[in-house]
């Protein structure tokens, strides 16, 4: 799947640009990455051996400004997944109106078969490779799959010595105490429950009435299960990497989340103060997760998982996309024929994006907001972009990841033909 994900995402673009009457200048704008970098990185084992890991970072496009995105550390990394990531970046900037371009980077690499010390070596080889291509007013990166805030206090701290200056705004989602911004820690997925909120105003609601299952338990599958089982929600199913657990009492979160710190998978347990009890469950696939019949279906694991191969059997009736590309481009048409709502990513999980963002603007000025403050902040652009998406979606009769598309194509459209496009130079 991962040697066609590009392929599929520039398709995607192609389509809905077309059907919207978006101008060709800016879809053929996002056919193509403006510039892809791979270095092979070099890195001293702790058993005195050198082993060689493949890096990549794309600069999808930056017309609306620096390009921003994550790095990955992931077995399945490649050329083609990066750029198709980096321009999901670039639509998803321009749908929540951030002053950024796309990019994305990773290593080709299983982290889990690493020492800590390992891991640090990499990080800052990665940096050192890397070193011309990003920078605070080029490409900021960020987390992603299996990085975090310490990886990126280390590239960070890289960067600086290689440049000789204290840059705190080249790399966001780093420590606090680096210069990182609070809230960032929970933005993907409070976005995203954010975006849930609005649809269930829009709905009518009740939230006690709604089930929802998250596949994907890390970060922003945790985040949104944890805000919505505190809305009231009743989260009936959760999974991660080695399988899954169901029950239709539903679970609370936290007790889960507890249990997969101590045991490093989803259990079910309810855990009171130190005392935890297995609670009655159902064990359930990864693929069975996707197919319960619930209200809410939360993909937050990794890109394709719901594709050809599966997409008739699917019955949740609303599918909120915090993983970036679960859903094949391929099958969005037969989504849309099932009647299934999706909230597509560009727009669900632009929570840490933003909030990315808002770690940049205070690393620039050298100001810190209080964690209040960054949660009005976020909610506000969030509201909006739902909201703008929504209005789109239902003036247009197109589907919600269709409107989203079409939003952020104006937007670069707008700035496209400021520079001047074939119908202005044809005249």
């Amino acid at each position: 799947m991962s040697e066609h994900i590009f392929s599929d995402a520039i398709e995607r673009v192609r389509r809905i640009g077309e059907n919207a009457g978006v101008s060709q200048d800016v879809i053929n704008a996002l056919m193509h990455p403006q510039a892809t970098l791979t270095a092979t990185l070099p890195v001293r084992m702790d058993d005195g051996s050198t082993r060689y890991f493949t890096g990549y970072r794309c600069r999808y496009n930056n017309i609306l400004g620096p390009s921003k995105g994550g790095i990955r550390f992931h077995w399945e990394v490649n050329r083609q997944e990066v750029q198709a990531l980096a321009l999901w970046m670039t639509i998803k900037c321009s749908v929540v109106g951030l002053p950024y371009g796309g990019a994305k980077g990773g290593i080709c690499v299983d982290p889990k078969q690493l020492s800590a010390m390992e891991i640090e070596r990499l990080s800052r080889a990665y940096v050192r490779a890397m070193a011309d291509f990003i920078g605070p007013d080029m490409d900021i990166p960020a987390p992603d799959v299996y990085t975090n805030e310490r990886i990126m206090g280390w590239m960070m701290n890289e960067y600086e010595t290689i440049k000789r200056v204290k840059a705190p705004a080249v790399i966001t989602g780093k420590p606090i105490s680096l210069g990182g911004s609070l809230g960032r820690d929970d933005a993907t997925g409070r976005g995203a429950y954010m975006c849930i909120r609005q649809l269930a105003l829009k709905k009518g609601w009740d939230p006690k009435n709604i089930t929802v299952a998250v596949q994907g338990f890390g970060n922003g599958g945790y985040h949104v299960a944890r805000l919505l089982h505190n809305a009231g929600y009743k989260i009936v199913a959760i999974s991660d990497s080695q399988g899954g657990i169901y029950s239709d009492k539903g679970f609370d979160v936290e007790s889960i989340y507890k249990g997969k710190q101590q045991t490093s998978r989803v259990t079910a347990l309810y855990c009171e103060h130190t005392v935890c009890e297995l609670v009655e469950h159902q064990a359930i696939t990864n693929k069975q997760i996707l197919e319960l019949d619930v209200d809410i279906l939360i993909p937050a694991a990794l890109e394709g998982v719901i594709n050809r191969n599966n997409v008739n059997q699917i019955k949740a009736k609303t599918i909120v996309e915090i993983a970036n590309g679960p859903i094949l481009g391929d099958v969005d048409q037969i989504i849309q024929a099932k009647n299934i709502l999706v909230i597509p990513d560009v727009l669900a999980n632009a929570g840490g994006v933003t909030v990315s963002y808002f770690e940049w603007v205070q690393n620039k000025n050298g100001y810190y907001w209080t964690l209040e403050d960054v949660h009005q902040r976020l909610e506000n652009l969030m509201n909006k972009a739902f909201n703008e998406t929504w209005e789109i979606a239902q003036k247009e009769g197109c589907s919600m990841r269709d409107a989203a598309y079409t939003l952020a194509m104006r937007r670069l459209g707008s700035a496209i033909e400021a520079h001047g496009t074939q119908k202005y130079f044809s005249q």
